[in-house]
């Protein structure tokens, strides 16, 4: 069923948000040079790598690593991707991704194809096991804001109370962030925290 919806969701959105992808797509092509979308190697479920797409918010040649990992990297963001990152209009490629099936909407955020200790640690927690998402329990507690171990303590946590309760839980407070245009930090922590130490125990 949830792939059904993804389906259906995803080309619905697709139509509809069209005249919104032509106007971004002029706006990213006069602002700086280099390509409207950005393409990137990420991994999937089962570890398997696809092709990730976004819209291109960065000056071309930047290093391809993960953007909290970049030394000063707004010098690397362009005009136009300081109001997509901002508002995660930049994202909405990933919808071909969900339509696709690499992704799906709920999930975790997909590592780049090298984040070897994320890609380790996710596994030894088997949230490797899950589609990922445009958007996740992680994302709505500290995005960027979290280490590896954070990340994939939260990822378990949505692996082991995964439900479409929670799934639409993690859908409006979604909603919610890119309104304020900033992460989500909520009671999850505790949670979180107890997972993360269980992940490093892991690791150990």
């Amino acid at each position: 069923m949830q792939r059904v919806f993804d389906i259906a969701a995803s080309l619905i959105l697709l139509i509809l948000l069209s005249p919104i992808f032509f106007i971004l797509a002029i706006i990213i092509k006069l602002d700086s040079k280099g390509s409207i979308f950005f393409t990137q190697m990420r991994i999937g479920r089962d570890n398997k790598l696809f092709k990730f797409y976004k819209f291109r918010t960065m000056m071309v040649g930047t290093p391809n690593v993960a953007t909290e990992k970049l030394k000063d990297s707004k010098n690397y963001v362009t005009r136009s991707g300081k109001v997509l990152r901002k508002t995660s209009l930049d994202e909405l490629p990933q919808l071909i991704n969900i339509f696709k099936g690499d992704m799906a909407f709920i999930g975790p955020r997909p590592a780049l194809y090298n984040q070897y200790e994320l890609k380790e640690l996710r596994t030894k927690a088997g949230v490797h096991k899950l589609l990922p998402g445009l958007t996740g329990w992680a994302q709505v507690n500290g995005r960027d804001m979290l280490n590896d171990e954070m990340k994939t303590a939260y990822d378990k946590y949505y692996l082991i109370n995964k439900s479409l309760k929670f799934d639409f839980k993690i859908l409006v407070r979604t909603v919610f962030k890119v309104f304020r245009c900033d992460g989500v930090v909520d009671g999850g922590m505790r949670e979180a925290e107890k997972s993360a130490q269980e992940v490093a125990a892991d690791k150990e």
